[in-house]
């Protein structure tokens, strides 16, 4: 077989090994009767509604945002009550000093001791607000907003890195029913020379050789069709399984090429640096850390609260507690086993990471959009150069078997004939898959995966 043609089953075998270590983790569905015909635009709104990830990235975001919600009555007070019943005893001495001898002509023992206990129910209600707490409060609440900034980033990814996922498994079944189309023209190309040439071997115009070398290439063309059967078929059971039906899918959307692409390489760079989640993730984990420092600092500094207490039961209260009492108290911790500079220290320091972290994203996310900017450009340029090599395969083919027929030509060209134009067909499926792919990765850099379909209807160059 032709070098092409082994490059596009290597291409293959890559993707649906890819494909096939996903499989693992996804079961393969029970194919009911029928098809599942779906475009790109209605697969890509059902994956975004039904994928587990992103569903589960939704819960995290939801979930963090009740969360930062609460911290919002921080500066509140607190109100609990206390009830106890309990069981006590409590010994008071008290001496009586000058007294002493006046109580002893009434037979009255100096020191007096009094003893009291019985079985108590004690319900107290007691308040405390916060009115100085170092930066405590506006920290957390900072820092609970960050978290939200930063699980919603993670779902955009999670969106994003999902469609990615998405286009290459709808396009690359596309790509593979392209090469299963253009094996089963080859295999069948093959089989009527191989008629052909079984007449013209019988009437003794051609040789036993000459057969047998057209059935060993009709025999290959066969099992070239039959491993494209079969990748076709594990390129719908991961599509199937992505979009979560029982039914097999049939994607209507061609692979296509745009002659145009709206918006030029410095517009996608700009929309990389404003707008990625990733970099947005990244800008949430340095707001997070900065809350913080803000969090160790405060821990340097005094805490004033008010507190107020009011007993509910005073007929049954213990002598040493009041009716009711309030006042403001103040908190300092002079000395701890954690050295809290250190911990001011080290928190600074994940500052000093999420920035580096920043600038790395940024030039990756640069790289990567000019990359994915330049492989488009070039499977644009090589799918329009194809045009003139499938015209000029289709008449060469037509030219070998008039020749091969009129006994100007052999059985061998007819071979090199059918497989160059096979050859030419997977070429320009090939490019039309790796300009699709390049566009999509364009979009992913960019932070704009989901405008995929955007694209894919602007498209002018639609391979049949």
């Amino acid at each position: 077989m032709s070098v092409e043609v082994n490059r596009l089953r290597f291409v293959l075998s890559s993707i649906f090994s890819s494909i096939a270590s996903c499989l693992l983790f996804i079961p393969v569905p029970t194919y009911a009767q029928g098809q599942l015909e779906i475009s790109y635009a209605d697969a890509q709104q059902r994956f975004l509604s039904k994928s587990d990830s992103i569903e589960a990235a939704k819960a995290n975001v939801r979930g963090l945002t009740l969360q930062e919600e609460a911290t919002r009555s921080l500066r509140r007070p607190d109100l609990d009550i206390d009830t106890r019943v309990m069981d006590y005893q409590k010994t008071l001495v008290l001496p009586l000093g000058s007294l002493a001898p006046v109580a002893s002509a009434f037979n009255i023992q100096d020191p007096l001791k009094f003893r009291q206990g019985g079985v108590r129910l004690r319900p107290v209600l007691s308040a405390q607000m916060p009115i100085y707490a170092g930066g405590k409060i506006r920290a957390t609440q900072q820092g609970a907003k960050a978290q939200v900034a930063q699980a919603t980033a993670e779902l955009n990814i999670a969106a994003e890195n999902g469609v990615m996922q998405l286009i290459q498994a709808y396009f690359s079944q596309q790509l593979a029913e392209q090469a299963y189309d253009i094996r089963t023209q080859v295999r069948n190309g093959l089989d009527r020379h191989l008629s052909d040439t079984s007449k013209l071997e019988r009437e003794g115009f051609v040789s036993r050789a000459q057969l047998l070398q057209v059935q060993v290439a009709r025999d290959e063309a066969e099992r070239e069709m039959q491993q494209a059967q079969s990748d076709l078929a594990t390129s719908n059971a991961y599509l199937s399984a992505l979009l979560r039906t029982d039914s097999p899918v049939a994607p209507t959307t061609k692979l296509f090429v745009n002659s145009r692409i709206s918006g030029s390489l410095d517009a996608f760079l700009e929309a990389a640096r404003d707008a990625h989640p990733q970099l947005n993730r990244l800008d949430a984990r340095g707001k997070l850390a900065s809350s913080g420092v803000e969090m160790q600092k405060a821990k340097l500094r005094p805490t004033v609260y008010g507190f107020a207490q009011y007993d509910l039961y005073r007929d049954d209260a213990l002598l040493t507690e009041p009716d009711w009492a309030f006042g403001i108290g103040v908190r300092y911790k002079i000395f701890g086993g954690l050295g809290r500079r250190q911990s001011v220290d080290a928190a600074r320091q994940k500052v000093m990471q999420a920035d580096a972290g920043m600038r790395e994203a940024r030039m990756q996310l640069e790289i990567g959009v000019t990359k994915a900017w330049n492989e488009m450009q070039s499977a644009r340029q090589r799918f329009n150069l194809l045009d003139s090599s499938i015209a000029s395969a289709n008449e060469n083919l037509r030219l070998q078997q008039l020749s091969y027929r009129e006994g100007l030509g052999t059985s061998l060209d007819v071979i090199d004939a059918q497989l160059g134009l096979g050859r030419a067909k997977t070429q320009r499926s090939e490019a039309a898959f790796n300009y699709v792919m390049a566009l999509a990765q364009l979009l992913n850099a960019s932070g704009q995966t989901r405008r995929f379909p955007e694209y894919v209807a602007r498209a002018d160059q639609v391979l049949q």
